[in-house]
């Protein structure tokens, strides 16, 4: 992943990917070229950073019997991001398990899942919230 685009580009890096899928862990470094006008990140790359993660673990964990789309997501700027950050997702055996029971028969589920974007002291510098689409192919 690290070689798509628009991470290659924007100093987004993977940094781990868990052999079953169920926790990532994504840093975007601070430099000239991932900071605006100000000096702190861009929103956009802290947005970016955080964008196809829950879908895709969703989705290789439920795995071709489902289908998985991003529907919604929200991004809230809780600090300004002076430094490299870090996101970390990990996604609960229990919660794969309430998909499966909710989207059992083909029923339509949205849920949503939140990640901190956080900086090297530890402060929260953004929340995202992404609703996926989950719902089990029609046979």
């Amino acid at each position: 992943m690290n070689a798509w685009p628009p991470f290659l580009f924007a100093g987004i890096r993977v940094q781990h990917i868990g052999a079953d899928f169920r926790t990532v862990r994504v840093r975007l470094r601070h430099a000239a070229l991932t900071s605006n006008y100000v000096g702190t990140l861009f929103g956009g790359s802290l947005f970016s950073m955080t964008d196809p993660f829950w879908m895709v673990m969703v989705l290789r964990n439920l795995g071709p019997g489902y289908v998985v789309w991003d529907r919604a997501a929200e991004i809230e700027f809780l600090s300004p991001g002076r430094s490299s950050v870090t996101a970390t997702f990990e996604l609960a055996e229990e919660v794969l398990d309430e998909l499966r029971r909710d989207a059992a028969g083909g029923a339509k589920v949205l849920r949503w899942f939140s990640t901190d974007v956080v900086a090297d002291d530890g402060t929260v510098v953004a929340r995202v919230r992404k609703q996926l689409y989950v719902r089990e192919k029609r046979r």
